[in-house]
């Protein structure tokens, strides 16, 4: 009798704990898919961000050379790590487009402009919440197949640790610098 009520015990925590895991790995993937479709939007509004920027600028060649390489390389990206370094360069590209658009006053009042500078501004909040969700999601995961007595259920079942999505730059993690007494 004690060995049946052993065993149901087990048997229930090998299903217990077989569903957490299983839980939290739906979840990474839905996560994931998340970032990958904000990841979208964005790359799917740099070439037109570029193109405003072609017509306001008399082409400025480096800078949009550099922020079409970034997308193409960030679109080709597999996985959170090369995701997210690839993302970070592609930032660092539409930051210059950004600054960019400080020598050109046409360009910086232009309505196309200013709306994709919204949208992407939109789509960047978006993937730094889907980001944070989903670095969370991993990190329960993470934890779940790394602790004892999951991690006994976990490697037999195939579940294995996911990479975060991080901050491949860091001075993406830095506060911006305020100057003071600087006139708009």
């Amino acid at each position: 009798m004690v060995v049946l009520v052993v065993t149901a015990m087990i048997t229930l925590y090998v299903i217990i704990a077989y569903n957490s895991l299983t839980r939290l790995r739906l979840l990474a993937n839905g996560a994931w898919a998340d970032i990958d479709v904000q990841l979208k939007r964005r790359h799917d509004l740099v070439p037109r961000l570029v193109e405003t920027v072609k017509g306001h600028t008399g082409y400025e060649r480096g800078t949009i050379e550099a922020v079409v390489a970034a997308r193409n390389r960030a679109t080709a990206a597999a996985g959170p790590a090369a995701s997210g370094a690839a993302e970070g360069e592609l930032s660092g590209a539409v930051r210059q487009i950004f600054a960019l658009a400080e020598a050109y006053p046409d360009l910086k009042a232009g309505e196309s402009f200013l709306s994709l500078q919204r949208s992407l501004t939109e789509i960047e909040d978006h993937i730094q919440n889907a980001r944070r969700y989903y670095n969370a999601v991993v990190r329960d995961l993470n934890t779940k197949v790394a602790q004892f007595p999951t991690n006994v259920i976990a490697g037999p079942f195939g579940f294995r640790p996911r990479e975060f999505f991080g901050l491949a730059d860091a001075s993406e993690a830095s506060a911006p610098g305020i100057e003071f007494g600087r006139q708009p």
